[in-house]
């Protein structure tokens, strides 16, 4: 492991790669550079992702390799020559220049096509008939339409390999040239029914580029995901400098800086709010739809849009450590990696082009010597065919674009997936185990249950614990306090407080002495439990804290504190047994109290007691029986679980610990995104196959009929002018097919979009199950309990969002 700490990764360009057989190539190259640990060559992206040994090797070495395979990493890479708005600049001028390409050569193929087929079209003029003229017209086709081909095929003869580039320069050379021949000795190859294949050539180069183009622009939209992060940024913001406010470039900011926001502002970078309160849009960065308020002392992430009111935050993050730009460099290097399913598909590119040059060289020899006459002819045209139907390309983007496209539009939705690998795994994954306090819970006790007995009101009963527990640092007295706040109640003074460990604490109120604490405290101090131990009991069984509160020795009723469930956990747990799923809950908890909280959501296994250092071997134990194991945590202590799981997912509520060991990370903090990421995964990775379904398919199939074995049936040959036109879409199709995850949509997410927050608590709270509601200024307030409903009412003002 110290070995992977020491380690360097380096993300560089490379040029010149058009197929798979390219990237096996690049990838071989890399791998046989001195202190290279792993290197992985996108197509898509056409980067290579490098592991290095510092100090073993540098850029220039890996630069050299490189070229010796007939390839580039350019000279100079410039700081921000890797960003997205480089990228779309240079990809808009290869798309520029690949469309200039096509319309020329669909102006020039034309009439070559149109004068080639007199008898077809007699009204073509005969000057266009002319094999001269045809020559003329052909020859830009040839030589500057398709000079990045013939480059190519020249890098592979130099470096005796062979690459699509080989497939399509041979090919459309051996036409033309042959074309070329019969122009300049008529009478040599007239007689032996020879004839010119000038239309072969041109349209079969123009139809290759117009594939080429249409796959560029395709390619692109891949990652537009990318580009929308980048462009949440804001490009200055208003830093208060003394007293003046200054508008300086994002760059610039430095932490500590005192940032202004203005309604409808993007928040420039990371920080803490100091002064004012506002309601905040984070949806494009958490994939959270509902807008969410923040005030003195609330976190605030860059990139996020100021809906409403104005504050101060002070910068705490700012450049390459800000949220936004870190998820744009987990997407990168998501994007940028490379799935275990795309072995397959590199280990057959890396001999697919010899192969195809052979069947090539067969095909012709074949109709050669046993074809019918003109032999030659047949034997061109099938040669001819067979060298530009096979394409790699397809193979190389089978994986990579549908990665692409799954991991950006991951992203959108909150979803962080750190490789391709863990996109892939998770789709396999039958198990499911769930950490119960942050994941399943909120990570918090809140007062459940107020039962008042002896006649005494559930605000008095709520009142006189809050007053004991003033100033305690203990969770549930903290839980108390915060109940009786929300609900505006006033606290009686208290004296004589004193604490009994492991039991709860007592004091005098208003001359009365309190009691608050479990049943062994109010026991020992003789008081009977009378009527609140059913309802203590009942509570338990919840699992749920039982709080007595006793006054003057009689008991006053009974307080029910618990971390709840998160609204979202009984249906995502619905949602992943539809999905096929087994979910379990990994707990610390007692038995009892855990299975009370499975119950709850229909959860089939607990894990209860367990300790913090025996997570990972609970973890280890379901791996053993046979299962592929996702786990799902948020603290400190389930980073060695996380580590140990088949994938690692973190709550982004979490601790950056946990985020670090996790393959996965939900930045909602939602168990919904759960399901989004298990749905995601199985999407993109049904696309994979269906990608690779096809670009294997496409050329086992018509490779053989382009070299002819239709032909003793049926009198079938396919005319290399379509196989140059099935080549240059089998990629685009490929693409295409990888571009419908754009369409992906979280079935869960939708079912619950309609959900409201709770003013006060701030819970959500599906409006058809609400408590309550309240309407203030023509907005509709919901409530997931009566208590907050009154809450509301009592100030509307004070909780309502505008």
């Amino acid at each position: 492991m110290a070995t992977n700490i020491e380690q360097e990764r380096l993300t560089l360009p490379v040029k010149g790669m058009h197929c798979a057989s390219c990237v096996s190539k690049v990838e071989a190259a890399l791998a046989g550079v001195r202190g290279v640990v792993e290197a992985s060559v996108n197509l898509a992206t056409e980067k290579a992702t490098v592991r290095i040994d510092p100090g073993q090797v540098t850029v220039a070495d890996l630069r050299t390799a490189v070229r010796a395979a007939g390839y580039e990493i350019p000279e100079q890479i410039a700081a921000d020559a890797g960003t997205p708005d480089r990228e779309r600049e240079a990809r808009e001028r290869e798309n520029r220049l690949l469309r200039l390409k096509f319309l020329l050569g669909a102006a020039l193929s034309l009439p070559v096509l149109l004068g080639s087929f007199p008898q077809l079209f007699p009204w073509v003029p005969a000057v266009v008939r002319s094999p001269w003229v045809q020559l003329v017209l052909t020859a830009p086709v040839q030589f500057w339409v398709g000079w990045h081909f013939h480059r190519g095929f020249w890098n592979d003869a130099v470096h005796r390999s062979a690459s699509m580039n080989s497939l399509v320069s041979i090919g459309t050379n051996a036409a033309y040239f042959f074309s070329v021949a019969v122009t300049l000795w008529p009478h040599t190859f007239m007689p032996l029914g020879a004839m010119t294949y000038y239309d072969t050539a041109a349209v079969l180069m123009t139809l290759i580029v117009l594939g080429r183009w249409l796959e560029a622009r395709a390619r692109g939209r891949t990652s537009e995901a990318i580009r929308r992060l980048v462009a949440l940024a804001p490009a200055t913001a208003r830093v208060i400098r003394g007293s003046a406010e200054l508008d300086v470039p994002v760059a610039e900011v430095v932490t500590g800086d005192l940032i202004r926001v203005r309604p409808g502002d993007r928040i420039p970078v990371d920080g803490e709010v100091v002064d004012g309160a506002s309601t905040v849009d984070e949806s494009m960065l958490t994939g959270e739809s509902l807008p969410v308020e923040k005030r003195a002392g609330a976190r605030v992430i860059g990139g996020a849009v100021n809906r409403a009111g104005s504050f101060t935050f002070r910068a705490t993050r700012v450049g390459r450590d800000t949220v936004l730009a870190q998820i744009i460099r987990l997407v990168e290097e998501a994007q940028g990696s490379k799935a275990p399913i795309q072995r397959l598909a590199d280990r057959v590119s890396a001999v697919f082009v010899p192969i195809v040059l052979v069947i090539a060289a067969l095909t012709f020899g074949v109709w050669w010597l046993w074809g019918p006459q003109p032999a030659f002819l047949f034997a061109l045209t099938n040669f001819v065919a067979v060298l530009v139907i096979a394409c790699p390309c397809a193979m190389g983007l089978a994986t990579p674009t549908a990665i692409m496209v799954g991991t950006g539009k991951g992203a959108e939705h909150g979803v962080l997936i750190k490789s391709a690998g863990a996109l892939e795994l998770l789709h396999k994954a039958r198990t499911v185990v769930l950490d119960k306090t942050g994941t399943l819970t909120i990570g918090r006790p809140v007062v459940t249950d107020v039962v008042p007995a002896n006649g005494m009101s559930a605000d008095d009963l709520l009142a006189l614990a809050a007053a004991a527990e003033q100033g305690s640092e203990h969770p549930l007295g903290e839980a108390i306090v915060a109940r009786a706040k929300e609900r505006g109640l006033g606290l009686p003074a208290v004296s004589d407080f004193r604490a009994v460990p492991g039991h709860g604490i007592e004091a005098r109120v208003g001359g009365q002495r309190l009691l608050l604490g479990n049943a062994r405290l109010l026991s020992e101090r003789g008081v009977q439990l009378g009527g609140p131990q059913a309802a203590a009991r009942r509570l338990t069984e919840e699992g749920k804290t039982a709080m007595y509160v006793a006054l003057d020795g009689s008991a006053a009723g009974v307080i029910g504190v618990a971390d709840v469930l998160k609204p979202e956990a009984a249906r995502t747990v619905s949602q992943l047994h539809a999905m096929g799923i087994e979910v379990v809950m990994l707990t610390g908890d007692h038995r009892v109290t855990g299975e009370a909280i499975a119950r709850q959501v229909g959860i089939d296994r607990v894990l209860a007691e367990v300790l913090p250092e025996d997570k990972a071997r609970e973890i280890r134990r379901l791996q053993e029986e046979g299962r592929l194991v996702a786990m799902v945590g948020d603290g400190i202590n389930d980073a060695p679980a996380l580590a140990q799981a088949d994938v690692g997912i973190a709550m982004g509520s979490g601790t950056d610990v946990a985020m670090e060991a996790a393959d996965v990370t939900l930045m909602r903090g939602d168990l919904r995104g759960l399901v989004t990421a298990l749905q995601l995964s199985r999407r993109t990775i049904r696309i994979i196959r269906e990608n690779l379904v096809w670009a294997f398919g496409y050329n086992v199939v018509l490779i053989p009929v382009a070299a002819g074995v239709l032909y003793p049936l049926w009198g079938i040959l396919l005319s290399p002018i379509l196989a140059g036109a099935a080549m240059a879409f089998s990629s685009v199709s490929v693409v295409m097919n990888s571009l419908r995850l754009k369409r992906f949509r979280p079935a869960l997410r939708e079912e619950v979009s309609s959900v409201a927050m709770d003013p006060i608590c701030k819970m959500q709270v599906d409006p058809a199950k609400a408590a309550g509601s309240s309407t203030y200024k023509g907005q509709t307030y919901y409530f997931c309990a009566v208590s907050c409903k009154e809450t509301f009412d009592r100030n509307p003002e004070k909780y309502a969002t505008t």
